[in-house]
């Protein structure tokens, strides 16, 4: 049975796991970061801002959580302006709270997000970007050219992996028993490679990227990426490894 390695956080690595399992495939969950909130801020005066973007479930769950406790009237505020998110997922659990948010992109990723919202939408007004210790810095810089203001809120940070499991991969690696890598977001890729200190990997192992920003973020380190699914998420990544690996 082949093995896929899966880097994802562990709270939420079982629901790919048991797509990789449709397909016969064994998995190995090496999570390269681990998920901790961020101490120390407040919930913002949503009214301040013309509409906030959510660029993954982390995002949301780190946000509203506090919220919910802290300010639970400025839920109405978000449910009453425009809301970005990146991703089927992220747009799901910001409606379990009765947000609604602006039409997802097929593509999921903050890239493509950006350039499917007009620039009237951003000139001259102000937006709240609830992000991650990691976060590229996309959506802000585009709101930036085009004249907007962006206020980035960091919410949750990602650590990076321990080092008996990153020997437990490194001896799977040499012993010839993983058949993919696969990774769901470009601080997946990054921590992992500086985890292994490596990008020296055996030359018929496959790796596979989620989608296009985890793929060029992969392309930077100098590995060539053999499997992007069409559809990001996680049923479509599992299909796309399956029909790579037969």
């Amino acid at each position: 049975m082949k093995t896929v390695l899966v880097t994802r956080p562990k709270q939420q690595a079982a629901s790919f796991v048991k797509e990789l399992e449709k397909y016969g495939l064994n998995s190995f969950v090496f999570p390269t970061i681990e998920i901790r909130p961020v101490a120390g801020w407040k919930i913002p005066d949503l009214t301040r801002f013309d509409g906030v973007f959510f660029t993954s479930p982390n995002s949301v769950s780190f946000f509203m959580a506090p919220l919910l406790k802290e300010s639970p009237d400025e839920l109405k505020n978000l449910q009453n302006i425009k809301v970005w998110a990146v991703g089927k997922t992220t747009s799901s659990d910001l409606a379990e709270h009765g947000i609604k948010t602006e039409p997802i992109p097929k593509i999921a990723d903050a890239i493509t997000l950006m350039e499917e919202i007009g620039s009237e939408a951003i000139t001259g007004k102000t937006f709240l970007f609830v992000r991650g210790s990691l976060s590229l810095g996309t959506i802000p810089d585009v709101i930036g050219k085009r004249g907007g203001i962006c206020v980035e809120l960091t919410v949750y940070e990602n650590l990076p992996p321990s080092l008996e499991d990153t020997a437990k991969v490194k001896e799977l690696l040499d012993r010839g028993e993983l058949s993919c890598l696969s990774f769901t977001s470009p601080s997946t890729a990054v921590n992992f490679f500086e985890a292994l200190r490596s990008t020296s990997l055996p030359p018929d192992i496959l790796i596979a990227a989620i989608g296009t920003t985890t793929a060029s973020a992969l392309k930077k380190i100098g590995l060539k990426v053999d499997v992007i699914p069409k559809s990001f998420d996680a049923p479509g990544f599992a299909k796309a490894i399956a029909d790579a690996l037969q």
